[in-house]
């Protein structure tokens, strides 16, 4: 890294809303000056912006470990994140933390991670481990944890649960930001959940939640992932409210970052006729100001952490700089590789199975309960539906695109809980996944128990990863880091994430990320059907259905 240099273009000054030419001189990572050109006709045609901040991501679901994110991430001009490390966390409790702090030091980019607040996500799952409220007030008092991530028990925030409000009093007493997790509440609940201290939400699907938690206070994050995608419902809260708002992805698998991230969103608003500043003041200003990030911001005194883009109207990033240094040019990283050996953190306790294990026997004459998936979002619908088979047990109604369901417990072995799912489109074949939110059991979808096992048994064998398995053929990706992550070089992850993901839509899935889509299908905490290793979990009132059961 130069200790000194300067570089010309036109500078985007989001603060006073300005365009001009200008130098920008940097010395010793910082901004050391900001020169305004006279001679606009000789200043190169670039724009020199802010570099991008994702607001709220789970580095895990991208497959990659912190130090191969970043050098996905550069590419697209993003500098910083606010990093959740909520899924490594429910594997390997503080263990997985600190691994993805040192992990994400050994690189130049700046993550900022939080304290996760719901480790487990609920009671009715079996995770790999738990943080509670004293070790919650330990984690935050660590100057690398910003913040408290996001608060998923929204029911225990608002009947006063004593363990999640010591989590928010502990966060509030160190001056720490606490982030929210509240899908479709509204009115006098969602005033009552903000006033308890939380300050954000990337959970909004409708632009009326969104008005109705902000005129409470809260600020609103626009979601656009690799499966839950809010942007277009939301997006044009920026012409009223751009203050108030930030651009996350949440989850994002390695193929989704190669094509695209925060400067991807910064493009499609542009397209949709919003004001510029308002849409780089989501993009870069708002998160480092609300979690008080050390992400400079391109003024003078600043860390040197600012990108160079051909216009600023599809933002394709010509350079990357943090802390002055040049970690992306012309679409290649310039990070190297990691060379710091570890030994990866992970909790894989169980044997292989047996197809056998995989029946769903009959319990009632009628329908049965059907967790419907739905493409783009995280929340499922709830179906009743008469399954064909025997008096002994149902079985998958291929010709109506319904399909089992398996979760397995990963931590002990036990019998996997089953159900049936719709939407997945599979023909003949079966996926699983070790990413599976949020206690990252192993799920599963399948045509057929004998097919649905292999699935499983490749991910087992692999002590995580995700797989796909039709007649005659079969894919693992092996993600050996807690069964989320991988420690390969992140271009080739990406790669054979991007080969697995077409041969499940070539056995017949027309999910835009059946594999994200599958990670989601046993979040209870977002409605309204779902599957734990426990059983079918019902949304809406927060609580096991226990038994197969049409009455949902």
């Amino acid at each position: 890294m130069n200790n000194s240099f300067q570089i010309s273009g036109q500078l985007v000054d989001i603060f006073n809303q300005r365009i001009y030419p200008a130098t920008v001189h940097v010395l010793d990572g910082k901004i050391d000056s900001i020169r305004e050109l006279s001679g606009a006709a000789s200043t190169p045609a670039h724009f020199i912006l802010p570099g991008f901040t994702d607001a709220h991501v789970h580095i895990e679901s991208s497959m990659l470990i912190p130090a191969e994110f970043a050098r996905l991430a550069v590419v697209q001009g993003t500098v910083s994140t606010i990093s959740d490390p909520h899924e490594i966390a429910n594997v390997c409790g503080i263990e997985g933390v600190r691994f993805m702090i040192e992990n994400g030091q050994t690189v130049p980019f700046k993550f900022n991670f939080g304290a996760p607040s719901c480790v487990p996500a609920t009671s009715f799952e079996t995770a790999g481990a738990a943080i509670d409220a004293a070790a919650t007030d330990i984690l935050l008092q660590d100057p690398d944890i910003l913040y408290l991530s996001e608060m998923m028990n929204f029911p225990g925030v608002l009947n006063g649960d004593a363990e999640v409000m010591a989590k928010i009093a502990a966060a509030k007493r160190l001056g720490k930001p606490v982030d929210g997790h509240a899908p479709g509440l509204r009115g006098e609940a969602a005033a009552r959940y903000i006033a308890a201290g939380i300050s954000t939400d990337h959970e909004c699907f409708t632009a009326a939640e969104a008005l109705d938690k902000l005129k409470h206070g809260m600020k609103i994050l626009i979601r656009e992932g690799s499966a839950a995608r809010n942007f277009d419902a939301l997006v044009e809260l920026l012409h009223e409210h751009s203050e108030h708002i930030m651009f996350c992805s949440d989850d994002k698998h390695p193929d989704s970052l190669l094509a695209g991230h925060i400067n991807q969103l910064c493009a499609r608003a542009i397209a949709k006729g919003i004001d510029l500043f308002k849409v780089l003041r989501a993009a870069c200003v708002n998160p480092v100001l609300h979690y008080k990030t050390k992400t400079g911001l391109l003024r003078e005194g600043d860390a040197a952490d600012f990108i160079l883009v051909n216009n600023c109207n599809d933002f394709f990033v010509q350079a990357t700089y943090i802390n002055g240094q040049l970690v992306a040019k012309g679409g290649e990283t310039l990070i190297p590789r990691s060379n710091t050996r570890f030994t990866p953190v992970n909790k894989f306790s169980i044997g292989l199975k047996e197809p056998a294990e995989f029946r769903l026997p009959r319990t009632h004459e009628g329908p049965v309960a059907v967790i419907e998936a739905l493409d783009g979002q995280l929340i499922t619908n709830k179906l009743s539906w008469q399954t064909p088979g025997n008096a002994e047990e149902w079985a998958a109604d291929l010709d109506n695109d319904i399909l089992y369901i398996t979760v397995v417990n990963r931590y002990q072995d036990a019998t996997p809980a089953m159900a049936f799912i719709k939407n997945f489109g599979l023909k003949e074949g079966a996926i699983a996944s070790s990413v599976a939110h949020d206690s990252h059991n192993i799920v599963a979808v399948g045509s057929s128990k004998d097919l649905l096992c292999r699935a499983v048994n490749l991910v087992i064998a692999a002590k995580g990863g995700v797989s796909c398995t039709g007649k005659h053929a079969e894919k693992v990706l092996p993600l050996p880091v807690g069964g989320l992550m991988s420690m390969a070089d992140g271009y080739q992850v990406a790669a054979d994430y991007t080969a697995i993901d077409a041969m499940a839509k070539a056995l017949g899935s027309n999910l835009s990320a059946p594999f994200m889509t599958l990670s989601f299908m046993a979040l209870l905490v977002i409605p309204h059907l779902k599957l734990s290793d426990k059983g079918l979990f019902d949304g809406d009132q927060f609580r096991l259905l226990g038994a197969q059961t049409g009455g949902v």
